[in-house]
């Protein structure tokens, strides 16, 4: 509030939304929630890896984008937490198995040993397995408060989100197309949207569905997860190529090394990041209809192209 000494009347200044804070008090309840959703157990090895590359760091953002959706839908953040962090333990779980020699053969990831380089392939592809298992034990057993139909909706989402029709699907047709020249936009299109676009999707689709979404509403969101999920990738390709190892937290010029191909590839640099807005633009105009409300996914968003990291 701003008082004039002429007129002495109170007047509201329009206030920016902070993403920083946001992003960093909503990261602190979704590491708090992450860190009792697994203890150590028998074998202990197994527990201890799955925690490594649970709680290794990293944006949140999957978490972050299905709690922020169950809000602006009307719903409680207790409401979503249990599906948030399953969100989590999927995304570490495709991460774990995508640095093992078999697929991308990556030594970091988050700044730190990828989870195979310390407790060796078998322990990391079994604390992946474990970790998927887990997150629909936890979405089924820990949430509370939403009717059974809508969990079961959102475990039925999650299912064909990671198996063959989404990110496993993806992942497949990533590496039949390493080496090749002939890759189309489309085919492109269709690795990312299904490896990357899709858990991304999940994430923002889960948070509306516990909070009881309408169907047009749920697919008001969908444009707006699919456009942030291709741009999220479309940045990662541009990265890969202009930043460091230390601003990746893992190693950079993967993706020319093994000859993927890639938007900046197909597109160049310069193209690939205006596609990459454009689609942002496209995302954000889906949320005009819920005003300041939707500030954190409208920040979300815009962040997705502009981060360097």
């Amino acid at each position: 509030m701003v008082q004039t000494e002429e007129q002495g009347t109170h007047q509201e200044l329009p206030t920016e939304f902070d993403l920083n804070d946001y992003l960093s008090k909503q990261k602190i309840l979704v590491e708090t929630a992450l860190d009792k959703s697994i203890s150590i157990g028998n074998p202990s090895k197994i527990y201890e890896s799955m925690r490594y590359s649970l709680l290794a760091g990293g944006k949140r953002l999957r978490p972050i984008l299905c709690l922020a959706t169950c809000e602006l839908m009307g719903g409680q953040l207790a409401m979503a937490m249990p599906t948030a962090c399953a969100l989590e333990m999927i995304h570490t779980m495709s991460l774990i198995h995508d640095d093992l020699p078999s697929m991308d053969n990556d030594d970091y990831r988050r700044g730190k040993l990828t989870n195979h380089k310390v407790y060796g392939d078998d322990i990391a592809i079994l604390a992946g397995d474990g970790l998927l298992a887990y997150a629909f034990e936890y979405v089924a057993m820990e949430t509370k408060d939403v009717p059974c139909e809508l969990v079961l909706q959102v475990v039925a989402r999650l299912g064909k989100t990671v198996g063959a029709a989404g990110l496993v699907g993806g992942q497949v047709l990533d590496l039949e197309s390493e080496g090749k020249t002939d890759i189309t936009a489309e085919t492109l299109s269709f690795i990312h949207t299904h490896k990357t676009g899709a858990l991304l999707e999940a994430s923002v689709v889960t948070g509306a569905i516990l909070a009881g979404a309408s169907q047009e509403e749920i697919a008001r969101l969908s444009l707006y997860s699919q456009n942030i999920g291709l741009a999220f990738q479309i940045v990662d390709d541009i990265l890969d190529i202009t930043a460091t190892d230390e601003q990746l937290g893992k190693t950079a010029g993967k993706d020319l090394a093994a000859q993927k191909a890639t938007y900046p590839s197909l597109w160049g640099l310069e193209k690939s990041q205006a596609k990459a807005e454009e689609l942002v633009n496209e995302a954000i105009a889906q949320l005009d209809t819920y005003g300041k409300a939707a500030d954190p996914l409208r920040a979300i968003a815009k962040f997705i192209v502009t981060r360097n990291h």
